[in-house]
């Protein structure tokens, strides 16, 4: 039996109720599948932590993390933590460490889903992002100098190596060719004179080894317009850290909303472990309520079920999230229910086993 070691950081606000949502449905899944299980390993990183240590995760938090096959993050941030502290000593920190370059997020309206646009069919919302995840933007690079003074200045550089963006692009070619679909890059070399042009290059270099993908280019604020009245037009897209990161939320809430937003965190060549995680934040507001939505991370589930194979179970994931969303009878109250979040796990987990049996 294949016995799979994951990390699970639960982290701030609603991360807790949703990841135990995840791990459940992953355990039930193992179980019924009986080839393979499952070996959770809770850390107690996040805002908390920080409050009562100075740090958001420890010390050695990486190299304990490097013994995991996977990580399954719930949520990151929380009022008196500044947002740059919460997210550049813990998700960035991992994402940067273990070379996570490839950010996946599927913006697809799944069957019941809530439809927000008008004229544009749910069949019609059915794409995919990679969006690079180690430099570009969040490369950390830049200057403040002068500070507290009239003169005060700040720069902020976006790092684009070749290696770095080579490496995303044919990621997304693959992707694009073994799917048998177009592939869209995003930039704004019009006005990104260096980083946004180079990346044009790179996209047109690579492209001459696959001839057979069919490649369109647009410019991001052309491109969220496009999102939004003609969401067909995109498949596999290919974009920056910084602008994959803002289309990625347009794209959650074309396709159903925040709560039904998940995203995988890859190191493709697998020298380190992956991370897998809903992308709707800590929602403090709600927290310890039960009123969150955990359809996110139960695709966040299937994603991490898809890295290691097992893609006929993910798939099982996704049908039994339209199942819930279809029938409306087991839902939170961001989708019009008035159900818990544990009572929506249950649920998927019945679908599951029914499906099974």
């Amino acid at each position: 039996m294949n016995v799979h070691k994951i990390a699970v950081i639960a982290g701030d606000g609603i991360g807790p109720e949703v990841i135990s949502e995840g791990v459940k449905v992953l355990e039930a899944v193992a179980k019924l599948d009986g080839g393979f299980s499952f070996e959770f390993t809770h850390f107690p990183w996040g805002c908390d932590y920080y409050k009562e240590n100075g740090k958001m995760m420890a010390d050695d938090g990486i190299e304990q993390l490097k013994k995991y096959d996977a990580i399954f993050l719930g949520a990151v941030g929380a009022s008196g933590v500044p947002d740059h502290i919460s997210l550049w000593d813990l998700l960035l920190v991992i994402r940067k460490s273990f070379d996570q370059y490839i950010n996946l997020r599927p913006v697809k309206l799944l069957k019941g889903a809530p439809n927000v646009l008008k004229d544009v069919a749910p069949e019609d919302i059915d794409m995919v992002f990679v969006r690079e995840n180690t430099e570009g933007e969040y490369a950390g690079s830049g200057s403040w100098l002068f500070k507290g003074k009239p003169n005060e200045v700040v720069i902020q550089d976006g790092v684009f190596s070749r290696k770095g963006c080579e490496r995303v692009i044919r990621y997304a070619y693959e992707l694009a060719k073994a799917q048998n679909k177009t592939l869209t890059s995003i930039s704004k070399g019009n006005a990104l004179n260096y980083s946004m042009v180079f990346w044009d290059q790179i996209f047109a270099e690579v492209g001459e080894d696959y001839p057979e993908v069919e490649t369109h280019s647009y410019l991001v604020d052309a491109a969220s317009m496009f999102m939004v009245r003609d969401p067909k037009r995109f498949e596999i897209v290919v974009t920056s850290n910084l602008f994959g990161d803002i289309l990625t939320d347009l794209g959650a809430a074309i396709a159903g909303g925040m709560g039904l937003a998940a995203g995988a965190n890859l190191n493709p060549e697998r020298e380190f472990p992956s991370m897998f995680e809903p992308i709707h934040g800590s929602a403090p507001d709600i927290a310890g309520q039960q009123k969150a939505n955990p359809l996110a991370t139960v695709w966040s589930a299937s994603q991490l079920l898809d890295f290691f194979g097992y893609t006929d179970w993910g798939k099982v994931l996704i049908d039994c999230i339209e199942e819930v969303l279809c029938e409306k009878k087991v839902l939170t109250a961001d989708l019009g229910g008035n159900n818990s979040t544990s009572e929506v796990g249950d649920e998927i987990i019945r679908k599951i086993e029914a499906k099974k049996q």
